[in-house]
C-alpha cells in the first residue's frame, strides 16, 4: 500500500534520486533523453510532487474517494447515489474521515482520478461502484496499491473485498409475484448493459420467466434516464402482443413509464402493472404509488465505508452480503384483468 516515491522512480530508471529531482523539477543536470524517461516512469507509477513529503512523514489523508461515472445532471434526480453517499458520510463522520466525491464522464477519467488522488496523497482508499465485467479499475487500484472496496457483486471484484446485495433472488421474487397475478408476458426496462449488476438482473429475469412458464420476456436497455425509460416503454407497448407488466431498473424510468402508459390510454394497474427497482419518495407520491423493490441504501453505503476503513487499517474483512432487498406491493400492480 506504499505510495510511489522519488526513490522508486530512481530505482526503476537506474539513476540517482538527485537526477530524478532534477528531471521532475525541470532543472539542468540530466540529458533530455533521461529527463523524458524519468517523467514517463513517474507518470506510470502515479507519482505526484507532494508525495515524497507525505511518504516520509507517514501521514494519512483521513479521506476516502468515490468517483461516479454518470452525467452530473442525472445525479440530481437519481435517489440511489445520494442515499449511498449519505450512508458513507454517516459512517465516516464517526471516524473524522472525509469523503472526496468526483463525477467524471468515462472510465479513463475515473482511472486517472484514482492515480492522481493516490499519487498526491489525497485519499487513503476508494469505493468502486458500477462494476463492469473484467473491470479495469480493479486491476488498476491493485497495481497502485491503493486500498479499495467494491460496492457490487464479488464475481467481478477480483482480490478486492466486496459489499453486495443478492439481486438475483429478489428478481425471482418479482417475477413469481407477477406470474401469480396472472401475467404471462412480462417485460423489463433495464439499465446499462455493460454493468455487472445489469447482467446479473438480465440473467435472473430470463431464468425467472422461464421457471414461471412466461411466453415472452423482452428487455430494453437504457441509460437510466427518464427520457430513455419513456422511449423503451413506448417500444414495448407498441409491440404485438404487448406486455401486461413491466419491471424497471430504477424509479425514474418507472415513473416515466407510468406517464407513457397514461399517454397511450392504458390504465395502471388495470391494463398494465409496473414494478420499480429501488423504492424512493418519488415512487410513493405518484398515483398510483409504485410497487417497488426496497432496500436500505444508506446502510449499504455505510457498510462499504466501514469495510474500506478496515482495509485501510490493515485488517482483512470478510466479504458479506447485505440483507436481501424485498418486494413492496403498492397500487401499480394488480391481477391481470385483460
Amino acid at each position: 500500500m506504499k505510495r510511489p516515491t522519488i526513490a522508486d522512480i530512481a530505482r526503476r530508471a537506474g539513476v540517482s534520486k538527485g537526477a530524478v529531482s532534477y528531471a521532475l523539477n525541470g532543472r539542468p543536470g540530466v540529458s533530455e533523453e533521461t529527463r523524458a524517461r524519468i517523467r514517463a516512469i513517474a507518470q506510470e507509477l502515479g507519482w505526484r510532487p507532494n508525495l515524497a513529503a507525505r511518504s516520509l512523514s507517514g501521514a494519512r489523508a483521513d479521506a476516502i474517494g468515490l468517483v461516479l461515472c454518470r452525467p452530473a445532471r442525472f445525479l440530481g434526480v437519481e435517489p440511489f447515489f445520494m442515499e449511498l453517499v449519505s450512508g458513507v458520510e454517516d459512517e465516516l463522520a464517526a471516524s473524522s474521515c472525509a469523503l472526496m466525491l468526483q463525477v467524471v464522464p468515462d472510465r479513463r477519467a475515473e482511472i486517472a482520478m484514482y492515480r492522481r488522488w493516490w499519487g498526491e496523497g489525497r485519499v487513503d482508499g476508494a469505493i468502486l461502484v458500477d462494476l463492469c465485467a473484467a473491470d479495469p479499475r480493479v486491476a488498476e487500484v491493485e497495481r497502485l496499491g491503493m486500498p479499495a472496496v467494491v460496492a457490487g457483486h464479488p464475481s467481478g471484484a477480483g482480490p478486492l473485498p466486496a459489499v453486495w446485495s443478492d439481486e438475483a433472488a429478489v428478481m425471482g421474487e418479482v417475477i413469481g409475484y407477477l406470474a401469480a397475478l396472472g401475467h404471462r408476458r412480462v417485460a423489463r426496462v433495464a439499465g446499462l448493459p455493460a454493468l455487472l449488476h445489469t447482467r446479473i438482473r438480465d440473467e435472473a429475469f430470463a431464468r425467472g420467466c422461464a421457471a414461471a412458464g412466461l411466453g415472452g420476456h423482452p428487455v430494453e436497455h437504457t441509460d437510466y434516464t427518464g427520457e430513455e425509460g419513456a422511449r423503451a416503454t413506448r417500444l414495448l407497448l407498441s409491440a404485438r402482443p404487448r406486455p401486461t407488466a413491466i419491471v424497471y431498473d430504477n424509479d425514474i424510468m418507472a415513473v416515466a413509464g407510468l406517464s407513457v402508459a397514461q399517454e397511450m390510454g392504458l390504465a395502471v394497474p388495470a391494463g398494465l402493472s409496473i414494478v420499480a427497482w429501488d423504492d424512493s419518495p418519488l415512487a410513493q407520491v405518484v398515483r398510483p404509488p409504485l410497487t417497488a423493490v426496497t432496500r436500505d441504501v444508506p446502510a449499504y453505503g455505510a457498510h462499504a465505508a466501514r469495510t474500506l476503513l478496515q482495509v485501510i487499517a490493515g485488517e482483512l474483512p470478510d466479504g458479506a452480503p447485505e440483507p436481501p432487498a424485498r418486494l413492496l406491493p403498492r397500487g401499480s400492480t394488480a391481477p391481470l384483468s385483460l
